[in-house]
């Protein structure tokens, strides 16, 4: 069992290797295809790479502040930050690709407009060398428009109008066509393209806006730091090396001015507010002045002094928790408020530094949404963890500000409680002291918290003056390595499609042939045994070849020889128990086919499907080899319509023959119709005579049965060449007089559904002994065939010639 399997798995493995090799073997037969493809196609590609336009990558790299990145990172004078906030690098990311920054270098660099001229057959892009500037007065068509500009001198150019017409234009003068009303401005390069013509095409900005966009890649390069690496790939290096410069400053000056704005608004509140302090302080200074003035108050007594600064101490605390409550006032209105407000309430006095850090912290939340808001819709997902962010901070505030402001409640009423304890024990103090103090106090608080939010002013000024940028460069715009075409990558694809399109080529040329190519084509339709295979040979004309001792196809004739006379003589042993008078059996379907009996000759016809597979060549080269082993032999040719024979072997045409035998109009002999032929004297030829007008009738009469009796006696073998089997029935009426039939099979030329006719009439039992001969192998050109050539059988190998080599490698592609 064991053994079985191993020889069964090398078999497959075996049968597996011959198939992949018959497969290569018929791609490396139409080698010429390849190498003109190979050819063409690089051929193509030097072309394409001389006349492509070359592509460069630039590049450029900014720092910008991350929070992630550096949540402890202080400012040496926080009071100058009070109205920037902490940045997130994937945020700054989603901020230099957005539209609106892109746009705007875009009509900044009037990249919308670009200036090319022709050399030979590409074009060349004059960004930063071109000899005017296209100014827009007024827009029209953009979309795909074209102006080809003939710039005449230094002072005129040519242009199409309206019209359609050609019309010179001066410099710096106004002109109106389908892009609008526009004027071209001269610049310093100009006089070096007088007589040239420049191609301006105009596009839609928000068309190269997107453009640019898709083609902008922005991304960390390093995750541990936020440093961000701008790419843009351009025909012009300086172009690009500009965009991403001008991006860079864009975005800057987009931070900056959200900055400012945002700070503007922050002194604008406090402008407010001491505005408002201004007026509240000049009233309490007028009142004490005035009560002093009216009550003639000019000093206190010792006793007195020391009440007052008990009570003014005191008082004062109690006016520093009145303004803290004031300011929680503010913080709880601010929180409450259902607006997203930027401008952060101010915290004067508060000592209660979480309250302080979430205030913070929800300033900068809100002016990260502003900011974002700015370039980005407010429907966008981005907003939604920073507005869950603010709605979170602001409960977290609102629990403070609880807790603080039941503290200072609670410190207001023992302040009060002891101000009262105070002023009980001044009871001797005079009234009008009293009211005083209460004055003066006010004077103070509205004095103190003046000067307050003027020095926090002086702070914001200060900032909104400053001239810090959110994002600092590392690299400036750069130029790197060529982008396009790389040439390593542009052979790869030609060699690629030099061998791909060929090879697709053959593969469905292949796969619609619908020709018979191997030797398993038949045995997978047909159960026929295949007798002898034949390789193709290039000959001018149907000739003998086996009388060549140096020729292959001869020692292929001689091997099909063998096995004709093996089968002949299996065929004779089932007739020894027959009488020579029974020479005839009967198949098992009703058909009568003769068979020789012992001692008498054989006859072996050769038909095929259609027409050119060779049929006369092998029934003559057949022939000629039975008899050259010295057994006499006659060719009957019998294909009536068309015959060869004759022709052949170079026998005179009006010779009497079949036609004129079968017609018994003549009362020919045998020996009238028979012809010796000069390639050996055991070899005879009966020709057709005159091409009759009913050949099916001739051979229908009981004349043929007697002519191959007697042929049977006189020779040892009989060759009947009969016409193709599937246009006429000529055939299948000799047939019955024959021993053997052979079936010529073209490789490549007989077709697969000649096959399912085949099979048909063998299924029918009209020809006896049914045997096929696969003619015309070409093993290099289907992969299949005999795996030797001439070389074995001469010493010098035979030279084709010129006409002969030139057909055989056309014959390749």
């Amino acid at each position: 069992m064991i053994n079985r399997s191993a020889s069964t798995s090398y078999k497959a493995d075996k049968h597996q290797f011959v198939d992949l090799r018959t497969i290569l073997s018929k791609y490396i037969y139409h080698w010429p295809l390849f190498v003109l493809g190979v050819i063409i196609a690089f051929a193509g590609a030097y072309v394409y790479v001389q006349n492509a336009n070359t592509s460069y990558e630039v590049s450029a790299t900014i720092l910008v502040k991350d929070e992630k990145k550096s949540p402890q990172e202080k400012a040496v004078l926080p009071e100058l930050e009070q109205s920037s906030s902490p940045k997130n690098a994937e945020a700054e990311i989603e901020i230099l690709r957005s539209k609106n920054l892109v746009s705007k270098v875009v009509n900044d660099l009037q990249l919308w407009t670009t200036y090319q001229t022709k050399q030979g057959f590409k074009t060349k892009d004059l960004y930063g060398a071109e000899p005017f500037k296209l100014i827009l007065l007024q827009k029209g068509v953009f979309s795909g428009n074209k102006m080809e500009v003939l710039i005449k001198d230094a002072k005129s150019f040519e242009v199409e109008n309206l019209n359609g017409q050609k019309q010179t234009v001066a410099f710096n003068a106004s002109f109106k066509n389908d892009a609008g009303t526009w004027l071209l401005k001269p610049t310093s390069e100009l006089t070096q393209f007088i007589g040239s013509t420049i191609i301006v095409t105009l596009k839609e900005p928000e068309m190269v806006s997107n453009s640019y966009l898709k083609a902008l890649d922005a991304h960390l390069l390093d995750k541990l730091a936020p440093t961000i690496g701008l790419f843009i790939t351009d025909e012009v290096p300086q172009r690009g090396k500009d965009f991403l410069n001008s991006l860079i400053t864009a975005y800057n000056g987009a931070a900056s001015d959200e900055q400012k704005r945002t700070t503007k608004a922050t002194i604008d509140f406090i402008d407010s507010r001491l505005a408002s302090l201004t007026g509240e302080l000049n009233t309490a200074e007028k009142q004490v002045e005035g009560y002093r003035s009216s009550q003639g108050l000019t000093d206190i007594n010792s006793q007195a002094k020391v009440y007052l600064e008990n009570v003014q101490a005191n008082d004062s605390k109690l006016n520093e928790v009145n303004v803290q409550l004031n300011v929680i006032a503010g913080i709880e209105q601010y929180v409450n408020s259902s607006s997203n407000n930027a401008n952060a309430p101010a915290t004067i006095g508060i000592s209660d530094p979480a309250l302080n850090s979430q205030i913070e912290k929800l300033a900068d939340l809100q002016l990260k949404r502003s900011a974002l808001l700015a370039t980005t819709p407010e429907t966008n997902p981005l907003f939604e963890p920073i507005n869950k962010q603010i709605s979170l901070t602001k409960n977290a505030i609102r629990e403070t500000v609880s807790g603080v402001k039941a503290s200072l409640l609670n410190s207001k009423r023992e302040l009060q409680s002891v101000n009262n304890k105070t002023e009980s024990s001044i009871k001797d103090i005079p009234i009008q002291e009293r009211q005083f103090v209460g004055m003066k106090r006010q004077q103070s608080i509205k004095e103190n918290l003046y000067v307050y939010l003027l020095q926090k002013r002086e702070e914001l000024a200060l900032s909104y003056a400053s001239t810090f940028v959110d994002a600092r460069i590392v690299d400036k715009a750069n130029v790197g390595d060529k982008k396009w075409p790389k040439i390593p990558l542009i052979s790869a694809i030609a060699l690629l499609l030099g061998i791909g399109v060929p090879f697709m080529i053959i593969y469905f040329r292949n796969s619609f042939n619908n020709k018979i190519t191997s030797r398993r084509d038949i045995e997978t339709n047909v159960d026929i045994p295949i007798l002898a295979e034949l390789s193709y040979e290039e000959l001018d004309d149907e000739v003998i070849v086996v009388t060549n001792k140096q020729h292959l196809i001869g020692e292929q004739f001689r091997s099909l020889r063998t096995n004709l006379n093996y089968l002949h003589q299996t065929i004779q042993s089932k007739s020894t128990q027959l009488q020579p008078e029974e020479a005839y059996i009967v198949s098992q379907k009703g058909i009568t086919h003769s068979y020789a009996a012992e001692g008498s000759g054989r006859v072996t016809l050769l038909t095929s499907s259609v027409s050119k597979e060779g049929k006369s060549f092998v029934s003559s080269n057949l022939a000629t080899t039975l008899a050259m082993s010295g057994k006499k032999t006659v060719i009957l040719e019998m294909d009536l319509r068309k015959p060869k024979i004759t022709k052949v072997f170079n026998l005179p045409s009006n010779h009497p023959g079949l036609s004129e035998y079968l017609s018994d109009k003549h009362q020919l002999s045998v020996n009238d119709i028979i012809q010796q032929t000069d390639v050996n004297p055991d070899l005879h030829v009966i020709g057709c005579g005159h091409i009759p007008e009913d050949p099916s009738e001739l051979l229908e009469k009981e004349t043929l049965t007697k002519l191959i009796r007697e042929l049977r006696e006189r020779y040892d073998h009989v060759v009947i060449d009969t016409a193709p089997l599937h246009l006429v029935t000529d055939a299948m009426i000799i047939a019955k007089q024959a021993d053997v039939c052979l079936y010529i099979v073209r490789q490549g030329y007989s077709g697969r559904e000649e096959l399912t006719f085949l099979k048909e009439v063998n299924d029918a039992d009209y020809l006896p002994d049914l045997n096929i001969v696969f003619n015309g192998i070409k093993k290099d050109k289907y992969g299949y065939g005999y795996r030797y050539d001439n070389s074995y059988y001469s010493a010098k190998p035979r030279k084709p010639s010129l006409k002969g080599m030139w057909k055989q490698m056309l014959s390749r592609f």
